[in-house]
């Protein structure tokens, strides 16, 4: 039993290892790698049940609306290692001020940087978004997650293209 145990979680530390930004992994899968990296504790009846971590809190109070003047963005082909940039633009269109709590990419690859103060109804703001395509050959689709105070209150913007290989091959589709 101890035998078929160490064989397993040698599967999963491998699985662990080899998935990386590159590859989308079901959920399934990140929990498995996840629970490698967190010390197994015994059982505590006593114990208080913790809440689950948020990614981003989602401001409280009245909602409004954001408009994107887009929001895909394609880079078209590119080498890999470059760094692609592109800014997206949103207006307030709602009657209550835009306040964006989080912005976050679909891996560490994709930076986003968004405006930190409230947009008053009728305000412009922009959110520029970094993708490092270093080691991430292959089509790309790149997710941006904004959380802000709309309803629903998460919005996505996307940066789409291809990255070639070193000698301009590209490799097996990937997308994130």
């Amino acid at each position: 039993m101890l035998k078929q145990f160490k064989v397993t979680l040698l599967a999963l530390l491998a699985v662990g290892f080899l998935a990386s930004c590159n590859n989308s992994q079901t959920a399934a899968q990140q929990e498995a790698a996840q629970s490698l990296n967190t010390p197994v504790q015994p059982a505590d009846p006593n114990a208080a049940a913790q809440p689950a971590a948020q990614e981003a809190a989602v401001p409280t109070g009245p909602t409004t609306v954001m408009t994107f003047e887009e929001t895909e963005f394609d880079f078209g082909t590119v080498a890999d290692g470059e760094k692609v940039s592109h800014t997206y633009k949103f207006k307030n269109t709602g009657q209550e001020p835009l306040i964006l709590s989080n912005a976050k990419g679909s891996c560490g690859c994709t930076v986003p940087s968004w405006p930190r103060e409230p947009i008053p109804p009728g305000g412009e703001g922009q959110i520029t978004v970094e993708f490092n395509s270093q080691n991430k050959k292959g089509k790309r689709n790149q997710k941006v997650t904004v959380t802000a105070n709309t309803n629903p209150p998460q919005s996505f913007i996307y940066l789409k293209g291809e990255v070639l290989g070193k000698e301009g091959d590209a490799a097996p589709a990937i997308t994130q």
